[in-house]
């Protein structure tokens, strides 16, 4: 079996991590792939894991030996499924390996928001608590996340492990979800999406990219957010208008966006995100820890080994 990992660079956390993959047959990992070189590394490969890489219907049609996608990943809004599928190529991804992690990578994002950690620690390196009077130095108040509304659009494992979180914080939690009440913990309340924004305190995205959802948060929906909205985002950045969320921003309508995750990563310079107030922004890291790479591979390596006994898992498609 021919197996191509057309940009492993993010996995490569040691020379041994994808050993359990090569194990698997003849494997050739590659640190990063344009759109313009997949077909060329791809052509003969049985089997072609991805991670960010796009795989479109123009690619599927020109590797006639592609037998399975594995994408190394949760999110497979890069590859064309209707395509795979109409080929018959099973697309498989990585379902619930970073649960913990990028629901932790929310929490972190809102508590600096709210308490502005690093903001406090520059400024001692900078002496200015040194050179206070007092034994307290603030220069603005803080988030109380005790008492305040919290709603998560998209109940799945993420916004599961967000709200368990948050619930012995005191944070009151909605989800915004097509789950019935009585498929949702006994202190989470449904809400319509909507109402989530005009209401609530603090909103986190955890819900997949389509195109029916692509750019939802807009100016349209800002101009009707409850003013001082806190809105994290650890799930896709094209979920949001990068420059309608910026000018909330500048406006104070958001009170922050805290976010993980960007519509074009690595980001432009002019991504208007990275100079606006109180846009707390990490590089796409959420997922990633030693632990979580280590059940990538594991989950990777299963699922190919489950399709060449003829019995494919984790399909999307």
């Amino acid at each position: 079996m021919n197996i191509i990992f057309l940009d492993g660079y993010t996995l490569q956390t040691s020379d041994s991590v994808l050993d359990p993959i090569k194990a698997l047959g003849q494997f050739r990992v590659f640190d990063r792939t344009d759109s313009h070189q997949v077909v060329e590394r791809g052509k003969d490969a049985d089997v072609i894991i991805v991670n960010k890489t796009s795989i479109t219907a123009e690619h599927i049609a020109q590797m006639p030996k592609l037998r399975l996608i594995c994408v190394a990943a949760t999110g497979y809004d890069k590859i064309d499924i209707k395509a795979a599928r109409e080929r018959g190529i099973p697309v498989c991804n990585c379902a619930d390996y970073s649960t913990q992690a990028v629901a932790q990578m929310a929490l972190s994002l809102l508590l600096e928001a709210a308490n502005d950690v690093g903001f406090y620690t520059e400024r001692n390196r900078h002496g200015e608590w040194s050179s206070c009077e007092d034994f307290c130095y603030t220069t603005h108040s803080r988030l109380d996340l005790e008492g305040k509304q919290a709603a998560i659009v998209g109940f799945g494992h993420i916004g599961r492990a967000l709200a368990s979180f948050l619930h012995p914080m005191g944070v009151e939690i909605y989800a915004v979800t097509s789950k019935s009440a009585s498929q949702l913990p006994e202190y989470v309340t449904p809400i319509s999406l909507e109402d989530a924004f005009t209401t609530c305190d603090i909103v986190s995205l955890n819900c997949p990219l389509t195109e029916k959802n692509r750019g939802f948060v807009n100016a349209s929906l800002l101009a009707k957010t409850k003013t001082g909205l806190y809105l994290v985002n650890t799930a896709r950045g094209a979920l949001v208008n990068e420059q309608d969320v910026a000018q909330a921003l500048q406006t104070g309508k958001l009170a922050a966006y805290c976010t993980d995750v960007l519509a074009q990563e690595p980001p432009s310079p002019y991504c208007p995100l990275l100079k606006a107030p109180n846009a707390y922004i990490t590089p796409h890291i959420g997922w990633k820890t030693p632990l979580t790479v280590e059940r990538i591979v594991d989950i990777v390596t299963r699922n190919i080994q489950a399709f060449s006994e003829g019995t494919p898992q984790s399909v999307v498609n």
